[in-house]
């Protein structure tokens, strides 16, 4: 009986934590999302900061077209203290259609996490607010390393509006030369 009790709960548990793909009550994820001008590396402007990153500047992500339509991720992060480059790899895959912009990413198969684009520059792709499953999650990315002050208060507005924790984010550092790990 109490092997039968621990094999539920660890169910339980794998299925609680691998669901974690949902969006914040409230937000809505963009739509008319258009994969193929997404794809490439986008670099961390800021960020609600996590221990999986904690440490980490000139951190970029990396998107790539999968065979299966889903997408390869890379997220590469320096960290000044330890003087080395961090990488990550994962895979995402679209929970509600490849126009909308809400996927479902794992570095650490079966747990997925939320993967919510919330504000996205439509016009040119230059810069997307994300979240996570919850308001404690949240970045703001662009293809270049740093973005205009007013566009960045903008952004920031934006997302208190929509109930994330601005004052806590952080301002993520670009000044390392090297590119790659």
């Amino acid at each position: 009986m109490k092997i039968g009790k621990n094999i539920i709960f660890t169910l339980m548990s794998i299925l609680g934590i691998s669901g974690c793909t949902g969006i914040p009550v409230g937000i809505e994820p963009v739509r008319g999302f258009e994969l193929n001008r997404y794809l490439g590396t986008w670099y961390e402007i800021a960020r609600l900061d996590h221990r999986f990153e904690r440490g980490l500047s000139n951190v970029t992500a990396t998107y790539k077209l999968r065979p299966d339509g889903g997408l390869d991720v890379i997220n590469r992060g320096y960290n000044y203290e330890k003087k080395v480059w961090k990488e990550a790899k994962g895979r995402a895959y679209f929970v509600a259609g490849p126009e909308t912009g809400r996927l479902k990413v794992t570095f650490f198969w079966p747990f997925y996490g939320g993967y919510n684009i919330i504000n996205l520059d439509k016009e040119d792709y230059q810069y997307a607010l994300v979240c996570g499953p919850n308001r404690d999650y949240l970045w703001l990315l662009a293809r270049q390393k740093k973005i205009d002050q007013e566009l960045m208060q903008k952004l920031f507005a934006k997302a208190e509006s929509l109930g994330f924790a601005v004052e806590r984010l952080l301002i993520v550092r670009h000044e390392h030369d090297d590119a790659a790990p």
